[in-house]
Protein backbone atom coordinates (compact mmCIF):
# COMPACT_ATOMS: atom_id res chain seq x y z
CA UNK A 1 0.00 0.00 0.00
CA UNK A 2 2.74 2.50 1.02
CA UNK A 3 4.28 1.52 -2.70
CA UNK A 4 1.59 2.11 -4.36
CA UNK A 5 0.59 6.14 -2.98
CA UNK A 6 4.78 6.52 -3.61
CA UNK A 7 4.69 5.69 -6.88
CA UNK A 8 1.39 8.03 -7.21
CA UNK A 9 3.25 10.81 -5.57
CA UNK A 10 6.21 10.28 -7.46
CA UNK A 11 3.39 10.50 -10.73
CA UNK A 12 2.28 13.73 -9.53
CA UNK A 13 5.60 15.22 -8.79
CA UNK A 14 6.99 14.12 -12.49
CA UNK A 15 3.95 14.88 -14.24
CA UNK A 16 3.87 18.50 -11.80
CA UNK A 17 7.70 19.01 -12.95
CA UNK A 18 6.81 18.22 -16.46
CA UNK A 19 3.77 20.38 -16.87
CA UNK A 20 6.17 23.42 -14.36
CA UNK A 21 8.60 23.88 -17.70
CA UNK A 22 8.69 24.47 -21.48
CA UNK A 23 11.66 25.35 -23.87
CA UNK A 24 11.91 27.96 -26.18
CA UNK A 25 14.09 27.49 -29.80
CA UNK A 26 15.98 30.33 -31.48
CA UNK A 27 13.30 30.31 -34.23
CA UNK A 28 9.69 31.43 -31.95
CA UNK A 29 9.00 34.01 -29.23
CA UNK A 30 6.82 32.60 -26.30
CA UNK A 31 3.47 34.35 -24.65
CA UNK A 32 3.00 32.51 -21.01
CA UNK A 33 -0.22 33.44 -20.10
CA UNK A 34 -1.97 33.26 -16.55
CA UNK A 35 -5.92 32.17 -16.77
CA UNK A 36 -6.14 34.12 -20.44
CA UNK A 37 -4.21 37.01 -19.58
CA UNK A 38 -0.36 37.63 -20.33
CA UNK A 39 2.08 37.07 -17.83
CA UNK A 40 5.31 37.78 -19.48
CA UNK A 41 6.82 37.50 -23.08
CA UNK A 42 9.84 35.29 -23.39
CA UNK A 43 12.18 36.81 -26.43
CA UNK A 44 14.87 34.76 -25.90
CA UNK A 45 15.64 30.97 -26.65
CA UNK A 46 15.96 28.42 -23.50
CA UNK A 47 14.66 26.78 -20.89
CA UNK A 48 12.19 28.66 -18.70
CA UNK A 49 9.17 27.68 -16.10
CA UNK A 50 5.86 28.29 -15.26
CA UNK A 51 3.30 27.56 -13.06
CA UNK A 52 1.29 24.31 -13.69
CA UNK A 53 -2.54 24.59 -14.80
CA UNK A 54 -2.45 28.66 -14.23
CA UNK A 55 0.04 29.14 -16.90
CA UNK A 56 -0.49 28.23 -20.65
CA UNK A 57 2.32 29.05 -23.10
CA UNK A 58 1.42 30.10 -26.74
CA UNK A 59 4.48 29.84 -29.24
CA UNK A 60 4.89 32.56 -31.48
CA UNK A 61 6.83 32.78 -35.23
CA UNK A 62 10.28 34.81 -34.62
CA UNK A 63 11.45 33.81 -38.54
CA UNK A 64 10.75 36.13 -41.55
CA UNK A 65 6.89 35.07 -42.64
CA UNK A 66 6.53 34.67 -46.33
CA UNK A 67 2.76 35.79 -47.51
CA UNK A 68 2.45 35.47 -51.11
CA UNK A 69 -0.38 37.88 -53.09
CA UNK A 70 -0.90 36.69 -56.61
CA UNK A 71 -3.61 37.68 -59.44
CA UNK A 72 -4.36 40.98 -57.84
CA UNK A 73 -5.70 43.47 -59.94
CA UNK A 74 -5.61 46.61 -60.72
CA UNK A 75 -5.99 49.80 -62.54
CA UNK A 76 -3.43 52.16 -63.83
CA UNK A 77 -4.05 56.27 -64.41
CA UNK A 78 -5.42 55.48 -67.93
CA UNK A 79 -7.81 52.81 -66.49
CA UNK A 80 -6.28 49.58 -68.01
CA UNK A 81 -6.97 46.77 -65.95
CA UNK A 82 -2.72 45.15 -64.97
CA UNK A 83 -2.18 41.30 -63.04
CA UNK A 84 0.14 41.72 -60.29
CA UNK A 85 2.15 38.97 -58.35
CA UNK A 86 3.35 40.13 -55.34
CA UNK A 87 5.41 38.84 -52.55
CA UNK A 88 5.52 40.27 -48.45
CA UNK A 89 7.62 39.48 -46.31
CA UNK A 90 7.15 40.05 -42.52
CA UNK A 91 7.87 39.48 -38.89
CA UNK A 92 5.98 39.31 -35.63
CA UNK A 93 7.74 42.49 -33.72
CA UNK A 94 5.17 42.89 -30.46
CA UNK A 95 4.19 39.17 -29.64
CA UNK A 96 1.58 40.68 -26.91
CA UNK A 97 0.24 43.39 -29.50
CA UNK A 98 -0.19 40.64 -32.00
CA UNK A 99 -1.92 38.64 -29.56
CA UNK A 100 -4.24 41.26 -28.48
CA UNK A 101 -5.15 42.14 -31.55
CA UNK A 102 -5.30 38.95 -33.76
CA UNK A 103 -5.09 36.36 -31.00
CA UNK A 104 -1.81 35.46 -32.00
CA UNK A 105 -3.71 33.83 -35.34
CA UNK A 106 -1.13 34.07 -38.55
CA UNK A 107 -3.91 33.60 -41.05
CA UNK A 108 -5.63 36.25 -39.27
CA UNK A 109 -2.70 38.46 -39.86
CA UNK A 110 -1.95 37.52 -43.44
CA UNK A 111 -5.78 38.28 -44.09
CA UNK A 112 -5.42 41.84 -42.87
CA UNK A 113 -2.17 42.44 -43.99
CA UNK A 114 -3.52 40.87 -47.77
CA UNK A 115 -6.53 43.92 -47.36
CA UNK A 116 -4.05 46.49 -46.46
CA UNK A 117 -1.53 45.44 -49.90
CA UNK A 118 -4.40 45.62 -51.77
CA UNK A 119 -5.72 48.61 -51.21
CA UNK A 120 -1.57 50.06 -50.89
CA UNK A 121 -1.38 48.34 -55.05
CA UNK A 122 -4.36 50.62 -56.31
CA UNK A 123 -3.38 53.77 -55.08
CA UNK A 124 0.89 53.52 -56.10
CA UNK A 125 -0.66 51.65 -59.64
CA UNK A 126 -3.01 54.44 -59.67
CA UNK A 127 -0.60 57.12 -59.98
CA UNK A 128 1.18 55.87 -62.71
CA UNK A 129 1.29 54.57 -66.33
CA UNK A 130 2.03 50.71 -66.86
CA UNK A 131 5.18 51.98 -68.87
CA UNK A 132 6.24 53.43 -64.73
CA UNK A 133 5.96 49.84 -63.59
CA UNK A 134 8.75 48.50 -66.52
CA UNK A 135 11.06 51.22 -65.63
CA UNK A 136 13.27 52.33 -63.09
CA UNK A 137 10.32 53.90 -61.14
CA UNK A 138 9.71 50.22 -60.30
CA UNK A 139 11.64 50.52 -57.14
CA UNK A 140 10.08 53.59 -56.23
CA UNK A 141 6.61 51.74 -56.44
CA UNK A 142 7.87 49.05 -54.32
CA UNK A 143 8.97 50.90 -51.45
CA UNK A 144 5.62 53.06 -51.42
CA UNK A 145 4.28 49.78 -51.23
CA UNK A 146 6.09 48.81 -48.08
CA UNK A 147 5.72 51.75 -46.48
CA UNK A 148 1.80 52.11 -46.67
CA UNK A 149 1.92 48.58 -45.29
CA UNK A 150 4.00 49.17 -42.66
CA UNK A 151 1.20 51.46 -41.19
CA UNK A 152 -1.09 49.52 -41.11
CA UNK A 153 1.21 46.61 -40.37
CA UNK A 154 2.29 48.23 -37.18
CA UNK A 155 -0.75 48.32 -35.12
CA UNK A 156 -1.28 44.51 -35.46
CA UNK A 157 2.15 44.34 -33.73
CA UNK A 158 4.02 43.34 -37.34
CA UNK A 159 7.02 44.41 -38.59
CA UNK A 160 6.99 44.54 -42.76
CA UNK A 161 10.40 43.66 -44.06
CA UNK A 162 10.16 44.23 -47.69
CA UNK A 163 7.48 44.02 -50.98
CA UNK A 164 8.07 42.94 -53.88
CA UNK A 165 6.30 42.94 -57.18
CA UNK A 166 7.09 40.11 -59.26
CA UNK A 167 4.92 40.20 -62.30
CA UNK A 168 2.90 42.64 -63.73
CA UNK A 169 1.22 42.01 -66.55
CA UNK A 170 -1.61 43.06 -68.81
CA UNK A 171 -5.14 41.41 -68.71
CA UNK A 172 -6.09 39.55 -71.43
CA UNK A 173 -8.09 42.19 -72.97
CA UNK A 174 -6.02 44.90 -72.05
CA UNK A 175 -3.42 42.53 -73.49
CA UNK A 176 -4.41 42.38 -77.15
CA UNK A 177 -5.46 46.01 -77.41
CA UNK A 178 -2.06 46.84 -76.38
CA UNK A 179 -0.67 44.32 -78.89
CA UNK A 180 -2.82 45.40 -82.11
CA UNK A 181 -1.77 49.20 -80.79
CA UNK A 182 1.81 48.01 -81.57
CA UNK A 183 1.26 46.63 -84.49
CA UNK A 184 0.04 49.86 -85.92
CA UNK A 185 2.52 51.80 -84.04
CA UNK A 186 5.31 49.38 -85.75
CA UNK A 187 3.94 49.42 -89.11
CA UNK A 188 3.32 53.20 -89.08
CA UNK A 189 7.05 53.58 -87.89
CA UNK A 190 8.03 50.71 -90.91
CA UNK A 191 5.56 53.11 -93.42
CA UNK A 192 7.57 56.87 -91.98
CA UNK A 193 10.77 54.89 -92.93
CA UNK A 194 9.89 53.80 -96.39
CA UNK A 195 8.28 57.10 -96.88
CA UNK A 196 12.04 58.67 -95.90
CA UNK A 197 13.85 55.97 -98.34
CA UNK A 198 11.49 56.99 -101.18
CA UNK A 199 12.46 60.29 -100.43
CA UNK A 200 16.03 59.86 -100.47
CA UNK A 201 16.25 57.44 -103.59
CA UNK A 202 14.04 60.34 -105.77
CA UNK A 203 16.68 63.24 -104.52
CA UNK A 204 19.76 61.10 -105.13
CA UNK A 205 18.04 60.34 -108.41
CA UNK A 206 17.28 63.27 -109.27
CA UNK A 207 20.87 64.47 -107.98
CA UNK A 208 22.34 62.12 -110.18
CA UNK A 209 20.40 62.43 -113.63
CA UNK A 210 21.40 66.47 -112.72
CA UNK A 211 25.04 65.58 -112.54
CA UNK A 212 24.68 63.28 -115.70
CA UNK A 213 23.03 66.18 -117.44
CA UNK A 214 25.52 68.63 -116.69
CA UNK A 215 28.31 66.52 -116.65
CA UNK A 216 27.60 65.74 -120.56
CA UNK A 217 26.79 69.26 -121.29
CA UNK A 218 30.27 70.24 -120.12
CA UNK A 219 32.09 67.47 -121.94
CA UNK A 220 30.21 68.35 -124.81
CA UNK A 221 31.14 72.06 -124.74
CA UNK A 222 34.71 71.05 -124.55
CA UNK A 223 33.86 68.58 -127.15
CA UNK A 224 32.86 71.53 -129.60
CA UNK A 225 35.94 73.96 -128.30
CA UNK A 226 37.90 71.10 -129.05
CA UNK A 227 36.53 69.96 -132.63
CA UNK A 228 36.22 74.19 -133.52
CA UNK A 229 39.55 74.49 -132.20
CA UNK A 230 41.02 71.82 -134.37
CA UNK A 231 38.67 73.20 -137.73
CA UNK A 232 40.44 76.31 -137.39
CA UNK A 233 44.04 74.74 -136.77
CA UNK A 234 43.24 72.60 -139.96
CA UNK A 235 41.88 75.49 -141.94
CA UNK A 236 44.85 77.50 -140.80
CA UNK A 237 46.80 74.68 -142.08
CA UNK A 238 45.29 74.83 -145.68
CA UNK A 239 45.00 78.55 -145.99
CA UNK A 240 48.86 78.64 -145.51
CA UNK A 241 49.14 75.88 -148.12
CA UNK A 242 47.04 77.59 -149.89
CA UNK A 243 49.33 80.18 -150.19
CA UNK A 244 52.08 78.65 -150.76
CA UNK A 245 50.74 76.59 -154.05
CA UNK A 246 47.18 77.51 -155.09
CA UNK A 247 47.26 75.01 -158.01
CA UNK A 248 48.35 72.35 -156.03
CA UNK A 249 46.12 72.83 -153.33
CA UNK A 250 43.08 72.95 -155.53
CA UNK A 251 44.56 69.62 -157.54
CA UNK A 252 44.61 67.87 -154.10
CA UNK A 253 41.04 69.16 -153.09
CA UNK A 254 39.72 68.21 -156.48
CA UNK A 255 41.43 64.91 -156.01
CA UNK A 256 39.86 64.17 -152.58
CA UNK A 257 36.40 65.29 -153.92
CA UNK A 258 36.71 62.90 -156.54
CA UNK A 259 37.75 59.94 -154.41
CA UNK A 260 34.22 60.64 -152.29
CA UNK A 261 32.34 60.83 -155.07
CA UNK A 262 33.39 58.15 -157.15
CA UNK A 263 34.41 55.88 -154.31
CA UNK A 264 31.64 53.33 -155.20
CA UNK A 265 30.92 50.91 -158.02
CA UNK A 266 28.39 51.75 -160.42
CA UNK A 267 28.54 55.20 -159.61
CA UNK A 268 26.37 57.63 -162.71
CA UNK A 269 27.23 61.21 -162.45
CA UNK A 270 24.82 64.02 -164.53
CA UNK A 271 27.27 67.16 -165.60
CA UNK A 272 28.15 68.97 -168.46
CA UNK A 273 31.29 67.55 -170.17
CA UNK A 274 32.74 71.09 -169.44
CA UNK A 275 32.15 71.21 -165.84
CA UNK A 276 34.38 72.83 -163.43
CA UNK A 277 34.70 69.62 -161.41
CA UNK A 278 36.28 67.69 -164.54
CA UNK A 279 39.10 69.91 -165.24
CA UNK A 280 41.31 67.79 -164.10
CA UNK A 281 40.17 65.07 -166.15
CA UNK A 282 41.82 67.30 -169.22
CA UNK A 283 43.09 64.66 -171.94
CA UNK A 284 46.55 66.09 -172.96
CA UNK A 285 48.17 69.20 -172.61
CA UNK A 286 48.86 71.20 -169.34
CA UNK A 287 47.13 70.10 -165.71
CA UNK A 288 44.27 72.49 -165.41
CA UNK A 289 44.37 74.25 -168.57
CA UNK A 290 42.61 71.82 -171.45
CA UNK A 291 39.22 72.41 -171.49
CA UNK A 292 36.98 69.17 -172.74
CA UNK A 293 35.10 69.54 -176.46
CA UNK A 294 32.15 68.20 -177.14
CA UNK A 295 33.06 64.89 -180.40
CA UNK A 296 32.44 65.61 -183.36
CA UNK A 297 29.40 63.53 -184.05
CA UNK A 298 27.39 64.87 -181.53
CA UNK A 299 25.22 67.65 -180.76
CA UNK A 300 26.20 69.53 -177.73
CA UNK A 301 23.85 69.08 -174.73
CA UNK A 302 23.35 71.21 -171.60
CA UNK A 303 23.32 68.03 -169.77
CA UNK A 304 24.68 64.08 -170.94
CA UNK A 305 25.00 61.55 -168.21
CA UNK A 306 29.10 61.02 -168.76
CA UNK A 307 29.84 57.48 -167.11
CA UNK A 308 33.20 57.55 -165.18
CA UNK A 309 35.36 54.80 -163.62
CA UNK A 310 36.21 55.40 -159.71
CA UNK A 311 39.62 56.98 -158.98
CA UNK A 312 42.15 54.75 -157.12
Amino acid sequence: MLKTILGILAAAIAVLVYLSYFVVNEKEKALVLRFGDINRVVQEPGLYFKLPFADTVTKIEDRIIIWENNDRPVQDVASQVYIVDAITLARIKDAQLFRETLGADLMQAEARVAARLDAALRQTYGRRSFDAALSSDRAVMMREIRDALREEAETLGIEIVDVRVRRTDLSENVLEQTYRRMESERKALAQDIRSQGEATKTRMNAETDRNVTETLAEARKEAEIVRGQGDAERNRVFAKAFEQDPEFFSFYRSMQAYAKSLGTQGTTMVLNPDSEFFKYFGGQGQLGTQEFAPPAEQQPAEQQPVPVQPVQ
